[in-house]
Parts: structure tokens; sequence; C-alpha cells
């Protein structure tokens, strides 16, 4: 007997995935709506549904909502066991890094910040959540806290001009960080903020960084798992 043959949504995805292999659809490039591709292709609106699903869960196309779907970029990637700068990385792909600064303030440290800070509930704290964008599409949440005594100017700082990370190693170099990488589902609230459908798979790095053998920071880093994958390498 012969190969049956591939379903028709199979069928529509090569179809699409030709379209991006040929460069006829580059990254960026908005995918014609599913309406427009009934008409263009002739399949029924659940095939093209479930095809167009299915590349956005394999990371092939970005759905915004209310905005429509794009060919996405191709992952980009972080070293795991290395700390970077996110707008140098964005940079180094020849890409324009820009954010938006959604939370600049002081609080009192909770249990978990004091503990992870090295300090006493109730000292000083400084709070940064902070959307970072590749190209206007956004790729992480940065929720940062940071211990106010290694940078009591930290609230005076632009962060639309420098990322924090860059500020921070100026005023209390790095010396040593901590990662801790797990697959989360986000709050709706961060669904919002990296534009994605809830239910989307993100992957969150806990962060935290020494200078010396002060604690500086600790931070969860949220990136959508269809744009963003992890490197890395080691030795024996």
């Amino acid at each position: 007997m012969g190969d049956s043959p591939a379903p028709l949504y199979a069928r529509v995805k090569q179809m699409i995935t030709q379209q991006i292999d040929s460069g006829n659809w580059p990254p960026h490039y908005r995918v014609p709506s599913e309406s427009e591709l009934v008409s263009q292709l002739g399949f029924s609106r659940m095939t093209i549904n479930r095809a167009l699903r299915e590349m956005t869960a394999d990371g092939l196309l970005v759905r915004m909502q209310g905005v429509g779907t794009f060919v996405a970029e191709p992952k980009s990637q972080s070293a795991l066991f290395e700390v970077h700068n996110i707008a140098d990385e964005i940079a180094s792909r020849g890409h324009r890094h820009s954010c938006k600064v959604i939370t600049l303030e002081e609080e009192a440290a909770g249990s978990e910040r004091a503990l992870a800070l090295d300090m006493r509930e109730g000292q000083k704290v400084f709070h940064s959540l902070i959307v970072h964008f590749e190209n206007d599409i956004p790729v992480q949440i940065e929720d940062r806290f940071v211990n106010a005594l290694v940078a009591p100017e930290y609230l005076q700082q632009d962060f639309t001009v420098q990322t924090p990370y860059a500020y921070l190693n100026q005023v209390a170099p790095l010396t040593e960080g901590e990662h801790v990488v797990e697959a989360i589902l986000a709050e709706p609230s961060e669904c919002k903020l990296l534009q994605i459908e809830r239910g989307e798979p993100c992957l969150l790095i806990r962060r935290r960084t020494w200078s010396g053998r002060q604690p500086v920071t600790a931070a969860r880093l949220i990136h959508p798992g269809s744009r963003h994958s992890l490197e890395g390498r080691f030795h024996k």
C-alpha cells in the first residue's frame, strides 16, 4: 500500500512553510487572516485554524491578540549559565531593542524577597517591572528586586536608555550569578504584557546576582516559549 495522503491541515502548514522558507514571507510579515487564507487556499476555516495554531505552537508564527499573525524571528538564544545584557543580545542579532517601564518603586521586603537578598523583612528594596522588545515584539518581562543599600540611586535611572543590568554592573560589578529555570504558564496580566494568548507556555528564569559577598538583585525573567530558547555548554 502507498503512503496515505497528508491531512489537509498538514498541507496548509507545508504551503505556509514554503512561503517562509522561500523568503516571500520574511520575519515579521503579517500572515493573511484566516478568512483570506480560506479564500486563497480553498480549505475550511477549521483546517486553516489548526494549521496556524500548530505553527504558532512550533514557534514559526507569532499570534498577537487583536493585531494578527506574523512570521516569527528564528528563536533567540541565551546562554544558560551566563548573565548578559538583553539589549546587547538583541543588538548582536542586528535587531532593535526597546523597553517599557511598567513599575519603578520602593517596597518593604517581604519574607521571600528578604530571604533571596539575605536581608531582614521590612528592609527597603527597589522593585522594577520592565517589558523588553525585539523589533517591537515583546520578548521578556524583567521583574527585578534590588538591594537598596547596594544601588541607592536605582529609582532615579532612566531604564529606557540604559538597562538595569548595565546600570547595576557599573555600581556593583557582578561577580556571581545563580539561575533556576522553569516552564510556567504566565499570569493573565503577564500574557497581556507579552501580547500572547493565555495558556501559551513560557520560560521563567529566576536569577540572583552578587557583587562580592553582597546580594544585589533577585529577578524573574519571563520569556514566551515560542520566542526564546536557552543553550548551554559544559565540559567534564
